[in-house]
């Protein structure tokens, strides 16, 4: 997969490029992240890259040039076919159904803003789509890209030691993950659940199917609303369900 990135401050993105899982897949070759600094496209000796707003106001924005010449030379070194994405508190906000589909493309092109954002019309000549990863504020569009970098990057095949340790991942098939344990088999008096030291797969993948459903019920019930379970899943949650009562029943002494 091949990612152009168009920042200001194109060394931040040394930590995903320089350690972990993306780390890894740069230096395996199975992931190239490219940059271009729109500072390097201006023609003033300060190297001037933001302006005033038209219609007053505080704050500033990206200066026109320099980001169209930066986009221009990432679209020529990608070649055809590349998406150009701006990260954007107004844009569409990142999931898991999203990661996915942008997983899909095999160009990327990332636009990180800064200060006030960038001009309307660079918007609408320059981008394809607008991403946030959530509705917060940030100083500029570097810690959403590399998030979605991060979060594409584990869907490129050999990326991950194991295709199951993505599919697996919370969200991956609308839930949340069941909890995880290693050793030792007791910490602080916690035992380790004894279906997990069984050996036995089935006992296990339902163990973890539940506790995944149960979870999701528990912390993000919203989710499990655009579900549609099957009968083995409505029936561990419905487990689940029951088994979580009876034990608030227990603790409250009743």
């Amino acid at each position: 997969m091949w990612i152009g990135v168009i920042s200001l401050f194109p060394e931040m993105f040394r930590a995903i490029t320089e350690y972990g899982v993306t780390g890894r897949a740069v230096k395996n070759g199975l992931l190239d992240i490219q940059s271009w600094s729109p500072r390097d496209f201006t023609h003033d000796r300060h190297r001037t890259v933001d302006d005033r707003p038209y219609g007053g106001g505080p704050g500033m924005l990206m200066m026109v040039q320099p980001l169209r010449d930066a986009i221009s030379a990432a679209k020529a070194a990608a070649g055809e076919g590349a998406k150009v994405i701006y990260l954007s508190p107004q844009g569409r906000k990142l999931d898991q159904q999203g990661v996915c589909e942008l997983a899909t493309h095999q160009k990327l092109i990332l636009v990180c803003g800064r200060y006030e954002g960038i001009d309307e019309r660079v918007i609408h000549t320059e981008i394809d789509e607008e991403w946030s990863i959530g509705d917060y504020v940030l100083s500029g569009g570097e810690l959403p890209a590399m998030t979605l970098i991060d979060s594409v990057a584990r869907f490129i095949p050999g990326v991950l030691g194991k295709q199951a340790s993505a599919d697996e991942d919370s969200f991956s098939d609308g839930l949340l993950d069941c909890p995880h344990y290693t050793r030792p088999e007791v910490l602080e008096g916690m035992e380790v659940p004894p279906v997990l030291l069984s050996g036995n797969h089935a006992d296990i993948r339902r163990w973890r199917l539940k506790q995944s459903l149960g979870r999701t019920w528990l912390r993000r019930p919203e989710l499990l609303e655009n579900l549609a379970l099957t009968e083995e899943q409505a029936r561990l949650l419905n487990e689940f369900q029951r088994e979580h009562q009876q034990q608030q029943n227990d603790e409250a002494g009743e």
